[in-house]
């Protein structure tokens, strides 16, 4: 299941960053997205979505709310 799948408001745990991509997998590690860390989906627009993470907001686009796993 990865962040597409998640429900508005929910708190879940990150498993997994699923990409071969070293740049985007630090990308995503320097906004605190990492393996343990709680993450929630505050809202969806329409070319991604705007997550919380570490008593932060971002807004991510779709590909890389694909490629976090919870």
């Amino acid at each position: 299941m990865n962040l597409m799948d998640a429900n508005l408001g929910e708190e879940y745990m990150i498993k997994d960053i699923v990409t071969d991509d070293e740049e985007l997998n630090s990308f995503l590690f320097s906004l605190g997205c990492y393996s343990g860390e709680p993450i929630t989906v505050v809202s969806r627009k329409k070319r991604g979505c705007v997550i919380s993470v570490k008593d932060a907001r971002y807004n991510i686009d779709n590909d890389l709310a694909q490629a976090i796993s919870i």
